[in-house]
């Protein structure tokens, strides 16, 4: 596929060529004209000398001009030519210029009539004008004469044609200098987009991190795009290493317990069995949390926007179904326009592990609500809340409690990285997750995601 460069200038150079022909094409006709009518004008200019030329006889008869002030009358073959007929078209005058020339095609014509015409003779081709004149004589008679004036086109020829080669010379000499200007400003123009190309080059051969700019307006988007996909990736392989090496620390102190088991005599392994199954169910609570943690898309600044509302009655309608014997009761205040930029799993993901924790640990009641508000700092917003009517959870501990493996109630099955998972993955969107204590009576998780 041919450049950027080259097809702009393709296409600018073939309409820069259809305007500069066209614009050739329509002075050429309008010189052409212009041409004709002038010589049109300076044949009939010719007739009003001929005119002025001739006297009368005694009788006031017309008589013939016995001599013309152009000169070109009186030379043979000069290509100006003269005649003047009677009424019935018999030539009665000619000019010396046609001397050895056959040129009686007269037709007469009415007084004041004019007619201009294109002869083509066998030895020459003509521009030919003719006039009607009425002649009245002493004795009050009219007589009608004809006067005619032809010019051989030679002379026209050559003057359009010195005007074409004028004229197509100068075009075509625009035509080369509007190209080069042409090709210089599609080549500064476009410089932005090599721009771009090189320093993507550039983050692919390591020696840079971002796109740096400046760019132009134009390109800001593309640019801002390409800059929050690279530091996505980058925070992708960044979690991904991250997990690894918590998962390896951490499984590093329940190995060793484990080890130590199994050093020991056979004697002591029954006294140790429950320490060694807490150190098991230690080990899967970790891998759980870093598997979650490395399973987190992140946020993506050209993911579709996609509404909250269904995935929370989704998620609500399935959680009915797992605590159908605590007969939860569930209010749903649900903006239909709030929206989350991400990826759908992330939602669920956070949404999930967030109202089952409310599910868990009501007494029986759990309110949610989601809306779009205006932030201040982030602009439109989308918040969510989640109520419940259980314990609650102390403000002095709120920190401890979005710390993985930190459970506020003992007495109800779990893992203790619910709200850790939740909040790492809410961060990672710009997000915030706040602690509060509800209306209900138990504890209010606020949600604000930056849409």
């Amino acid at each position: 596929m041919p450049s950027l460069h080259a097809r702009l200038l393709l296409a600018s150079s073939l309409v820069l060529a259809g305007f500069l022909g066209t614009t050739g094409l329509a002075l050429d006709k309008a010189f052409r004209v212009s041409a004709k009518t002038s010589l049109q004008e300076r044949l009939q200019s010719h007739i009003y000398t001929l005119l002025a030329a001739t006297d009368a006889d005694s009788q006031g008869g017309m008589i013939p001009p016995p001599d013309v002030p152009e000169p070109r009358f009186s030379k043979p073959d000069s290509g100006l030519y003269a005649v003047i007929a009677n009424h019935s078209g018999k030539p009665l005058w000619r000019s010396s210029s046609l001397t050895g020339r056959e040129f009686n095609i007269i037709e007469p014509h009415t007084p004041g009539e004019r007619f201009f015409h294109h002869l083509e003779l066998p030895d020459s081709e003509l521009y030919m004008i003719s006039f009607g004149v009425a002649w009245v004589n002493d004795a009050g008679i009219e007589e009608l004469y004809t006067f005619a004036v032809a010019e051989d086109t030679s002379e026209f020829a050559a003057e359009i044609q010195s005007f074409r080669t004028t004229l197509w010379g100068w075009l075509g000499a625009m035509a080369l200098a509007l190209l080069l200007a042409q090709g210089l400003v599609l080549r500064w123009g476009l410089r932005p987009l090599r721009t771009v190309a090189h320093d993507l080059q550039e983050i692919e051969q390591g020696r840079a991190d971002s796109l740096g700019g400046p760019y132009p307006r134009e390109l800001s988007g593309l640019t801002s795009n390409i800059n929050s996909l690279i530091e996505h990736r980058d925070a992708v392989q960044t979690r991904y290493r991250n997990s690894l090496a918590d998962l390896a620390h951490s499984l590093k102190t329940p190995l060793a317990i484990l080890q130590t088991f199994f050093d020991r005599p056979l004697a002591s392994a029954a006294e140790d069995r429950p320490s060694a199954s807490e150190q098991v169910k230690r080990m899967d609570d970790i891998i759980r949390h870093q598997l979650h943690r490395a399973a987190v898309s992140g946020g993506k600044s050209l993911t579709q926007p996609a509404p909250i509302a269904p995935q929370i009655m989704r998620l609500s309608e399935s959680l009915d179904k797992v605590y159908r014997d605590k007969h939860v009761s569930v209010t749903l205040e649900l903006d239909p326009d709030a929206t989350f930029t991400g990826d759908q799993a992330d939602l669920l993901e956070f949404l999930g592990n967030l109202m089952e924790n409310a599910y868990k640990y009501s007494a029986g009641k759990v309110r949610i609500r989601c809306r779009t508000v205006l932030n201040s700092q982030s602009g439109t917003v989308a918040e969510i809340t989640i109520e419940d009517d259980g314990h609650g959870i102390d403000p002095g501990q709120v920190s401890t409690a979005l710390q993985r493996g930190k459970r506020m109630d003992e007495s109800v099955p779990g893992h203790g990285i619910g709200l850790s998972v939740a909040n790492e993955i809410i961060a990672l969107y710009d997000g915030t997750l706040d602690i509060e204590s509800s209306e209900l009576g138990g504890a209010l998780l606020r949600i604000h995601l930056t849409r």
